[in-house]
């Protein structure tokens, strides 16, 4: 049951004394009690964060700009060793199925290096994870597979010298864990 009640609205003023306006309200009985329905303006509180949650909050909207940047080449290379693999076991002899590798890492080259050569340093160290992720080998053991293990020593060499490791492992569970959590929002639409 609503009832209507006029209610006056009192002036602050030094005097006190109450103004004549009247407001009507709805206000809804219940038991013994009535409950005056009202709809608030609404009101934004803008409080600022802490540093150490600004700060975390930072480095978590770093990560996931990262994440979100390099997925798609990881995704990528997951596919493309796929068709390769695919394309490898076909091959007749080692001859062609080097051939067919310079091709493809030609074909590569063309189609991304520009684009990996803008990565920063920490999509770097991301995108080697998410490719072993994607792929369930190293990037190191990719290499030595299609390259051979000279080609793998070489660019493990060269990347240990720019800070990266090719050897690394994607750990979902442990030290890639919030990586995963983001990965996992991507692949869902959430991201």
């Amino acid at each position: 049951m609503f009832l209507c009640f006029a209610i006056p609205l009192f002036s602050q003023e030094e005097s006190h004394i109450a103004d004549s306006s009247l407001r009507i309200v709805v206000a809804k009985i219940v038991g013994d009690d009535t409950i005056i329905m009202a709809t608030l303006p609404e009101y934004a509180v803008h409080a600022k964060l802490p540093y150490k949650l600004r700060k975390a909050a930072n480095r978590n909207a770093r990560l996931v700009y990262n994440v979100k940047k390099v997925y798609p080449y990881a995704k990528l290379a997951g596919i493309k060793l796929r068709e390769y693999e695919v394309v490898l076991k076909n091959a007749k002899n080692d001859a062609e199925r080097k051939r067919l590798m310079k091709e493809a890492e030609n074909e590569l080259r063309d189609e991304f290096e520009d684009d990996l050569k803008k990565l920063t340093f920490k999509q770097g160290i991301i995108l080697i994870k998410l490719v072993d992720r994607e792929t369930g080998n190293s990037s190191y053991v990719l290499i030595e597979e299609l390259r051979g293990k000279f080609m793998a020593f070489f660019w493990q060499t060269f990347a240990r010298l720019f800070g990266y490791n090719l050897k690394s492992e994607y750990d979902p569970d442990g030290e890639d864990k919030e990586i995963e959590e983001i990965v996992v929002m991507i692949e869902n639409g959430q991201l």
